[in-house]
């Protein structure tokens, strides 16, 4: 068959081991999973309610216009509704973002390392990418100005940053965006938004009202607790909205993920309370860190990226054979770390008392 030459260079998302086979290959009984940025807490309470009172027949399609999600995500982020786009996550828009701009005469600019979807649909689309190493785990957003020529048809920018959790202020966010071409569409993902603490973090929403050239793309996959549901959006101008939406797939968003983000979003007080126990959480992570010496970038997320200086595999395996499941940095991009998911106080207190046994060890 005539398979796209780009896709033979490729390999599928990997997404690791369930911990039914991590239980079943190392004999344990108790798995704890810090490894894919998941809510420790799971979701609202009042999510559960309306998933179980929800009659909803399975044989009907969704409401292809997710009209009562639409309708709450733009009062809940007063803009209208035609200024919002609904995706089966975050990576869904990515992918129709891709689709839609990216193509073999077409370059396209990321920061790297970051998450690795944006580089992943480029290359399926035949695109030229153009990879601009982090400085101190950060967006060199000078140096990824330099890099736009006139076959750029768009910017990836992830803020917070996965896997390094760092972000951008809005002092150096903004002067980027207004030196960005015009005709060029600036992805701005916060996929951990809702985690973020930072007084100079920016108004991403407002953002998008002076620059019609960006979109922002948020998901109900983290601090939300829906990952297994798949639901994220995007906010932008509504000329950009109206030229994507040709490129999604119709019914993308299934009824139970519109009613659960619905209500979930609804829920401030649930997010707050996860937001408050994760940083409390990473003053777990911080401390362990300055006791050992060891490096990590502090971070406006619900992970933290550890450098243990040692073979990002070798703490990796270590952890999952005695029961926790973490992500090694090796690819990641950074071969000598491990990127953990903050859990609840006796997660963390797990996980950490392993890694203390493991450089005790080493």
């Amino acid at each position: 068959m005539r398979w796209k030459e780009q896709l033979l260079t490729l390999t599928p998302y990997q997404p690791g081991k369930s911990i039914d086979a991590v239980k079943k290959q190392f004999n344990l009984e108790k798995i704890v999973k810090l490894a894919s940025n998941e809510n420790p807490f799971g979701c609202s309470d009042k999510v559960h309610s309306a998933l179980n009172a929800n009659q909803t027949s399975l044989a009907i399609y969704p409401d292809g216009y997710a009209t009562n999600l639409r309708e709450t995500l733009a009062s809940f982020l007063q803009v209208e509704e035609n200024e919002i786009i609904l995706g089966n996550g975050s990576d869904n828009l990515i992918q129709m973002i891709s689709r839609a701009l990216l193509h073999p005469n077409a370059s396209t600019v990321m920061a790297n390392p970051t998450f690795s979807q944006y580089k992943h649909n480029a290359v399926i689309e035949g695109a030229i990418v153009k990879e601009i190493p982090l400085v101190n785990g950060e967006h060199d957003l000078d140096a990824m100005l330099e890099a736009i020529d006139e076959q750029t048809n768009v910017v990836w920018v992830c803020s917070p940053n996965n896997p390094t959790g760092t972000y951008i202020p809005e002092n150096k966010l903004v002067p980027f965006l207004e030196k960005v071409p015009p005709h060029i569409l600036v992805v701005l993902d916060e996929a951990y938004y809702e985690y973020v603490v930072a007084d100079d973090y920016y108004h991403s929403i407002n953002l998008t009202r002076k620059f019609p050239n960006l979109i922002v793309l948020r998901t109900f996959s983290k601090i939300y607790g829906l990952a297994a549901l798949r639901v994220g959006y995007g906010v932008a101008n509504p000329a950009i909205i109206k030229a994507l939406e040709p490129a999604r797939e119709p019914f993308n968003v299934n009824s139970l993920g519109q009613l659960a983000a619905s209500v979930a979003i609804k829920d401030q007080q649930f997010v707050e309370d996860c937001k408050e126990k994760n940083r409390q959480g990473l003053t777990q992570f911080y401390n362990f860190c300055e006791q050992h010496h060891l490096e990590y970038y502090p971070t406006q997320t619900n992970f933290i990226l550890i450098d243990f200086k040692v073979d990002g595999d070798q703490v990796f395996q270590y952890l999952q054979e005695r029961g926790f499941i973490v992500r090694s940095g090796k690819p990641l991009g950074f071969p000598t770390s491990v990127r953990i998911t903050v859990g609840s106080e006796e997660q963390n207190d797990g996980v950490l008392k392993v890694l203390n046994e493991f450089l005790e060890a080493n």
